[in-house]
């Protein structure tokens, strides 16, 4: 074996470690997709289907949000005047330009427990009304789409509890702050107008499954990746051979 052939065998090696790499993440990245777009399915089709009873707070704990998130469920009870918490948000399509608030009300469940319920948007405008945007009384029955806990990151301003202000959807901090007991871990986004409130605030915003899913994007990138190492250290082994010949 020549000298060039020699040095080229360690570097083939590390090539092919390389190469096997860049597949094995591809590959990753095509399983990931297949589990993504599964799990899209799921949650698509528990969204779309005729609204079912909420579970009842003993296996609230034992919940996922896996297992419940967008589910379409329906619950009786009761609002909780006085003690809504506000969610800062940009304005869904079509409210205009303001920012304001996700406004959210605890709901007594005829059953028993406490569930948080996302009533819809207020400007910031008119969140200074609280009166106005009080939820109406007595028993009704109210449907949505059931929506875990946010996460937070390091751009997330410091939630106001003392004004009642979050900037993520944390059930269980709001809770705390509003003295609420054996509150759901969740939350009820409405999909009918029963949160208004008598200035016609908060109003309703329309709420569907939303997935990032880039794993093709980012199985390709890695495919490619392999398919451009090994031209190019084939390139490159030629023309080491031929200069060493």
């Amino acid at each position: 074996m020549s000298r060039a052939a020699r040095a080229l065998l360690w570097q083939a090696m590390a090539a092919t470690l390389a190469f096997a790499i860049l597949v094995s993440l591809g590959a990753w990245q095509v399983r990931r997709l297949g589990e993504k777009e599964a799990l899209i399915a799921r949650v698509e089709a528990r969204a779309h289907v005729a609204p079912a009873e909420l579970a009842p707070r003993a296996r609230w704990a034992a919940l996922a949000p896996a297992d419940y998130e967008f589910t379409h469920v329906r619950a009786s009870g009761h609002y909780l005047d006085g003690g809504d918490a506000l969610i800062f948000m940009k304005p869904p399509e079509g409210f205009g330009a303001e920012p304001g608030y996700m406004v959210v009300t605890p709901f007594a469940l005829s059953a028993g427990g406490v569930i948080l319920v996302e009533r819809g948007f207020a400007p910031a405008s008119r969140t200074t009304d609280a009166a106005g945007r009080a939820p109406p009384p007595g028993e009704i029955e109210i449907s949505g789409l059931l929506r875990a806990p946010q996460t937070r990151n390091i751009f997330t301003p410091a939630d106001t509890p003392g004004n009642r202000v979050w900037f993520t959807r944390d059930p269980a901090a709001i809770a705390l702050a509003l003295g609420l007991g054996e509150a759901a871990p969740f939350t009820l986004a409405l999909e009918a107008p029963s949160g208004a409130g008598r200035n016609g605030f908060p109003r309703l915003v329309a709420v569907a499954p939303e997935f990032v899913n880039n794993h093709l994007s980012y199985a390709f990138t890695w495919f490619s990746l392999a398919a451009a190492l090994v031209v190019v250290f084939a390139l490159y082994a030629r023309g080491k051979l031929a200069r060493d010949a």
